[in-house]
C-alpha cells in the first residue's frame, strides 16, 4: 500500500514487476529463513540428535507462515539483532521447538542459505523474461530478415544492411547473457551449515563425528534444492559470487541500453517506433508527439543496473578475515536492487519487442534517397568493366556525388547524382544502365538474410528447453 506521508523506493512502487517485489518481500525472506531451520532441525535429527524431536519439527513445519512481525520488531529494538529476534518470534509460535531452534548455527547459516535461495528463485524469473524477450526478438528478425535498410556508422549512412539483421545483433548479445546465466546456474550452491568461522566446530560439538558433520552440510544443501554446498566458508560464503551475479544482471542491463538506445535513434528517423498506446500522451503541450517513453525508461533503468557490481566489487574486496558486517546493508540494498532492475528492464522489453512497430515504407523510402550513392562502388566497378580507368572515374564520381549530396540536402533532389552521371560523356553508364543497377537493393545488403536465417535458427535451439518459460510472465507497463 502507498503511504504518501513518506518516500518509497520508486524501483519497487513503479518499475517492478509483483512476482519479483514479492519474491523479496519481508514475508518472503523471513519465511525463507524458517525454512532454513527446518531443513536444519530435520537433518540434525536424521544424525541421530535426540534433543530434536518429531513434535518440534512437526510445529515448525506447521508455522512457517504464521509470522508475527509486531513481536520480532519489539525483540529486535531491545536486543538490536534481527536474526535473534525472529528466532524468538518463531519460538513463541513452536514452543516445543523453541529449544532447538537455531541450534549450532549462526546467523549467516540462515541468512546466507537463505539469499542464495531467494537468488536462485529470482535468476528464474529473470531468465524467464530473457528468453521471452529472445523469442520476440528471433520471431521479429526472422520476419524481417529481406528487408533491406540503410546502415548507419557513427550515425551516419553507411552501406545497407536489413531489419532482421540489425535485429539479430541484439538478440546475440542476449544470447551471452543467456550464456552467463546458464553458467551461473550451474555453480549455484549453499553456503551450507559452517559454523561462526566457516569451521563447523559447533557442529561437531553436537554430533561428535566428523562424517556426520559433513553429511549434515550435504542434507541441508539438499533439503534447500541445492546439488553443493561451497566447499569452504568463513562465517560468510565469499562475496565473489555476489560479483558474478550482479555483472550478470548488470551485463542485461548492457544488452538492454543498446537495443533501447538504436531504438531511439531509429524512432527519430521513423523507422521503427515501440508500441504507442491510443490514448496515451506523448507530451503535455505538443499533441502529435510520440515520445519513445518506454525505451528512454529502459535506457535510464539500465544506467543505474550497470553501475551496481561496483558496489558488489568493493563489498567484497573489504571483506576482513572470517567476515566483517560491512557486507550486510551494501548487500540488502544492491543485490535486490540489481533483481528488482533487471525485471523491470526486462518487463519492458517483453513490451517493447511483442509489439514493435516496423515502417518499410519509410525504410524503402530513406533507402531510395540514399541509394545512388551507396551503388557508387558498383558504378565504378562497371565503368572499369567498360575499359575506364578506375582513377579517372573515382574522380569524376566524387565529385559528382558531391554536388548531388549538396542537392539532396539542400533542395531534397534524390534525382542529382543519376542525372549528373547520366550527362558526364566521360563516362560509359547512361540513366537505363545507373538505374539497372539501382533496382535490385537486395544486392546491397549481401548476405544479410542468411546470416539472420542461420543465426535465429542457432537462436530456436537454445530456447527450446525453455519453452514452458516463454511468455510465462507478462505483467503490465507502469506508464
Amino acid at each position: 500500500m502507498t503511504d504518501y506521508e513518506t518516500w518509497e523506493d520508486p524501483l519497487a512502487a513503479r518499475y517492478a514487476t509483483a512476482p519479483m517485489r514479492r519474491l523479496f518481500s519481508e514475508r518472503n525472506r523471513i519465511r525463507t529463513w524458517r525454512t532454513v531451520w527446518l531443513a536444519l532441525a530435520e537433518a540434525q535429527r536424521e544424525l541421530g540428535l535426540g534433543i530434536v524431536t518429531a513434535e518440534a519439527i512437526e510445529e515448525m513445519r506447521a508455522n512457517l507462515d504464521r509470522i508475527d512481525f509486531a513481536a520480532a520488531e519489539a525483540k529486535e529494538r531491545e536486543i538490536r539483532h534481527d536474526v535473534m529476534a525472529h528466532v524468538h518470534a518463531f519460538g513463541l509460535a513452536c514452543p516445543r521447538a523453541e529449544p532447538i531452534i537455531h541450534l549450532g548455527a549462526t546467523s549467516e547459516c540462515v541468512c546466507g542459505n537463505a539469499d542464495l535461495m531467494l537468488y536462485r528463485e529470482a535468476l528464474t524469473l529473470v531468465k524467464a523474461r530473457l528468453v521471452t524477450v529472445m523469442a520476440q526478438l528471433a520471431r521479429e528478425a526472422e520476419a524481417r530478415a529481406d528487408l533491406v535498410c540503410l546502415g548507419y556508422t557513427h550515425f551516419q549512412v553507411a552501406q545497407p544492411t536489413t531489419v532482421g539483421k540489425r535485429l539479430a545483433l541484439y538478440l546475440l548479445d542476449f544470447l551471452m547473457d543467456l550464456d552467463r546465466i546458464e553458467d551461473l546456474e550451474r555453480r549455484f550452491v549453499a553456503r551450507g551449515v559452517k559454523g561462526t568461522t566457516g569451521t563447523q566446530a559447533s557442529y561437531l560439538a553436537l554430533l561428535g563425528d566428523d562424517g556426520k558433520v559433513k553429511e549434515l552440510d550435504r542434507r541441508v544443501a539438499a533439503k534447500l534444492g541445492f546439488d553443493g554446498v561451497f566447499p569452504v566458508t568463513g562465517q560468510t560464503y565469499t562475496r565473489k559470487f555476489d560479483v558474478g551475479l550482479v555483472e550478470a544482471l548488470a551485463g542485461i542491463g548492457g544488452s538492454a541500453h543498446k537495443f533501447a538506445v538504436d531504438l531511439r535513434l531509429l524512432s527519430h528517423l521513423k523507422e521503427i517506433e515501440e508500441p504507442f498506446g491510443k490514448s496515451q500522451t506523448g507530451s503535455s503541450a505538443m499533441v502529435y508527439k510520440r515520445n519513445p517513453m518506454r525505451a528512454e525508461r529502459v535506457t535510464s533503468l539500465a544506467r543505474v543496473l550497470m553501475a551496481v557490481p561496483e558496489v558488489l566489487r568493493a563489498t567484497h574486496a573489504n571483506q576482513w578475515l572470517e567476515r566483517t558486517l560491512d557486507d550486510s546493508a551494501a548487500r540488502r540494498l544492491e543485490i535486490p536492487r540489481a533483481f528488482l532492475l533487471a525485471d523491470a528492464i526486462l518487463n519492458l522489453l517483453q513490451n517493447i519487442t511483442a509489439g514493435l512497430t516496423i515502417r518499410p515504407d519509410v525504410i524503402r523510402s530513406r533507402l531510395a534517397q540514399y541509394l545512388p550513392f551507396l551503388a557508387t562502388e558498383e558504378i565504378l566497378m562497371e565503368c572499369v568493366r567498360r575499359g575506364k580507368s578506375r582513377q579517372d572515374m573515382h574522380e569524376r564520381l566524387k565529385a559528382h556525388a558531391r554536388d548531388a549530396w549538396d542537392a539532396m540536402l539542400a533542395a531534397g533532389d534524390r534525382d542529382r547524382l543519376t542525372a549528373l552521371i547520366d550527362a558526364d560523356p566521360a563516362i560509359p553508364l547512361r540513366r537505363p544502365d545507373i538505374e539497372a543497377l539501382l533496382g535490385r537493393t537486395d544486392r546491397f545488403a549481401g548476405c544479410a538474410p542468411r546470416q539472420t536465417r542461420e543465426f535465429v535458427a542457432e537462436v530456436r535451439k537454445r530456447l527450446a528447453p525453455y519453452a514452458d518459460l516463454v511468455g510465462s510472465f507478462g505483467d503490465a507497463v507502469n506508464v
